[in-house]
């Protein structure tokens, strides 16, 4: 799959669990596509609601593109995100049923599209995440003993 990584959402793996993930289109201005292939892109405090069978990206900044004069964005409007139907669905059943928060974890270029992968998403405790600190320091600590 031609698949380039543009940017990747870190502290949702830190601030929460992510059990199921989705790949999804966005809704974007030329402006905004060109700002996204320059690496002008943040993911980190964005998150995704479901209104109307409709699913909704919102705080995610995208950078005025650079060349754009008067025809440029908005750079923290809200995004409409595509994805099927019967996918929606399950989402908001999840949503509502378990609890869940969707949380975007990477955005990238497949094929000259910009897509972005979601994922449902619960909210680690603070004990949690001192646990995963913690292991991945463990791991770090064998690799580097391994290395030697």
């Amino acid at each position: 799959m031609d698949k380039k990584v543009i940017s990747t959402n870190r502290k949702a793996f830190h601030d929460f669990f992510i059990y199921d993930k989705f790949t999804a289109g966005i809704v974007l201005t030329g402006t905004e596509i060109k700002s996204i292939r320059s690496g002008g892109v943040n993911l980190k405090d964005s998150f995704a609601k479901i209104e109307d069978n409709e699913i909704f990206l919102y705080g995610m900044h995208i950078s005025p593109f650079e060349h754009g004069n008067r025809y440029n964005h908005n750079p923290d409007r809200i995004r409409k995100l595509l994805l099927k139907k019967r996918e929606i669905l399950k989402i908001q059943d999840k949503v509502k049923k378990d609890g869940v928060t969707i949380v975007p974890t990477e955005l990238f270029l497949s094929h000259g599209f910009a897509k972005l992968e979601v994922g449902l998403a619960k909210g680690k405790k603070l004990y949690d995440k001192r646990e995963s600190i913690a292991k991945k320091s463990q791991e770090r600590d064998i690799s580097r003993l391994i290395k030697r």
